[in-house]
């Protein structure tokens, strides 16, 4: 999912800090354990290219997340894992795979082009040729000089997108003094407090802001669906380049949501030549083959639970968990986002066991799905487990909870910490993280990363982080694209990031105390799906 930074987090304030870096205890005969069997032995490569190019893309609901998972669950059994298995978290809706994908422009001269159909859309189920038609409306009532035109058309909307040449790196590390900005933020004032009423003025203001573009578009589907129309081109955006193309979403998912029209996206240089072309006046001539298949037999989300149980006769009964989303989009495997961040919790719990290291608290992972329609296991898991952010009703497991850690944002090595707003932690973490300032971690923070999974266990109170990783190419080149794939993954990294979340994991479930909370929130309306 995309991923939000905030340099000064509004929150409230933390609370006391609990412990001092001087005093919080660091087990370096076992950090050096770790470090060797992480460093040396890894198996995260194996583990990631089994979720990416043995599973393939990894839709929520879709064959490929049934594949990852059955694997994810048969590998950490294999290692010793025990309670590994699906856990259902609620209604989720249809899974979407894509069977077959062709088009080509037939005239005035033969050219392939690469396309990407969007998920929860449906294909035209059979090759058809057919002629592009321009759209050019300002509005749906402009919109609708084009009725009755629509039948056996592939259309496209007069919206020319400019290329800009781009003079930076793709891939980047966070240099020295963008993590001394980070460590050096501080706390802004708290945030006055968030009502519905607030939610729904903002949100009203949002779709006056762009509401008529998103409506427009809708009215043009519904019209195509209805007149028979082949296919919409979509731009892929200004980032679709050079072979790159950014798919995502093209419609409902929910069981009862009727299939949406067949939405194409391509990179920006195809879709601008044909745009031009159709423009002089020449007609345009497609080949279009869009196969599709929806999956609606079970409707129910699940993620992937397993656990290393603890061994202290009071403390095995808390928990210290792990996770990543293990769902993806559809256009690549999912590499970056997120299969290697599932991939390093797996390889954490791989270390553990190889090492055979007991724990007073039981450590548990989540493999999240539908994380990128809305964070939906995550905050499923969380409804069921711990509590409801739309009353904050307390379950008996919210007091037994010590920490949640996530990874998801792409293959960069880890280089710290955020916090939260949770200052309480600050020396708690710089201790732990002082052993790997050689592996280039060290900054802890109190800025928020926001858009992934610890936001579902931050919402209710229970303290969740996400570590700062160096950004590589994620927003420049493989988030949410045909390029997240095997190939764009480093495996330094990922070993790197295995061992650190693996002295962290072990630090937390061998402290005497629980890690710090911050106050409790508000409880909050239920977010709509």
């Amino acid at each position: 999912m995309r991923k939000f930074v905030k340099h000064s987090l509004l929150v409230a304030m933390a609370a006391p800090i609990m412990a001092m870096a001087q005093t919080e205890p660091v087990d370096q005969a076992v950090i050096n354990r770790i470090r060797k069997e992480g460093l040396e032995n890894s198996k995260v490569m194996d583990i990631v290219f089994n979720l990416t190019d043995m599973s393939g893309p990894r839709l929520a609901n879709s064959p490929g997340y049934n594949r990852a998972a059955n694997y994810a669950i048969n590998a950490l059994k294999g290692w010793g894992v025990e309670k590994a298995e699906l856990d259902a978290w609620g209604e989720f809706g249809k899974g979407w795979e894509l069977e077959k994908s062709y088009m080509a422009m037939t005239a005035p001269y033969y050219k392939p082009i690469m396309i990407y159909p969007k998920t929860w859309t449906a294909g035209n189920k059979k090759l058809q040729s057919a002629e592009v038609l321009v759209i050019s409306a300002k509005d749906s009532t402009e919109l609708q000089k084009y009725a009755g035109q629509l039948k056996g058309k592939v259309i496209m909307l007069d919206q020319l997108t400019h290329y800009k040449h781009s003079f930076k790196a793709d891939a980047v590390r966070y240099t020295d003094e963008e993590l001394a900005k980070m460590e050096a933020a501080t706390l802004a004032p708290a945030r006055p407090v968030d009502t519905a009423a607030q939610r729904r003025q903002m949100q009203a203001m949002a779709a006056q802001r762009g509401g008529g573009a998103a409506r427009m578009m809708a009215i043009l589907k519904e019209m195509a669906k209805a007149e028979g129309a082949v296919a919409l081109l979509s731009s892929g955006g200004t980032r679709s380049h050079d072979g790159t193309v950014f798919a995502q979403g093209g419609g409902a998912y929910q069981g009862t949501a009727p299939e949406n029209f067949l939405d194409i996206a391509l990179g920006l240089e195809d879709f601008n030549s044909l745009l031009r072309i159709a423009k002089t006046g020449t007609p345009v001539k497609l080949d279009v083959e869009v196969k599709t298949k929806f999956h609606t037999k079970d409707l129910q989300g699940y993620n992937v639970i397993g656990e290393i149980p603890g061994t202290d006769p009071v403390l095995k009964n808390e928990i210290v968990m792990i996770g990543a989303h293990l769902d993806s989009w559809q256009a690549g495997t999912g590499a970056t986002d997120n299969a290697s961040g599932s991939a390093v919790m797996m390889e954490v719990m791989r270390i553990l066991k190889a090492l055979n290291i007991s724990t007073k608290r039981t450590i548990r992972i989540g493999l999240w799905s539908a994380e990128e329609q809305g964070l939906w296991g995550s905050r499923g898991y969380v409804k069921k487990t711990f509590a409801d952010p739309a009353d904050m009703k307390l379950l008996p497991e919210h007091e037994k909870f010590s920490a949640y850690y996530n990874i998801d944002n792409g293959t960069g090595k880890i280089r710290g910490i955020y916090l939260q707003g949770n200052e309480a932690c600050r020396d708690i973490f710089k201790a732990w993280l002082t052993p790997f300032k050689d592996l280039g971690a060290g900054t802890v923070t109190i800025n928020n990363t926001g858009g992934t999974d610890h936001q579902s266990f931050d919402g209710v109170g229970l303290p969740g982080f996400q570590f700062i990783q160096d950004p590589i190419e994620y927003d420049t080149r493989t988030h949410h694209s045909n390029m997240d794939v095997y190939d764009h993954l480093i495996e330094d990294d990922l070993k790197q990031m295995a061992t650190i979340v693996a002295s962290f994991v072990y630090h937390t479930a061998q402290r005497d105390a629980k890690l710090p909370r911050k106050p409790l929130p508000a409880a909050r309306p239920a977010v709509r799906r």
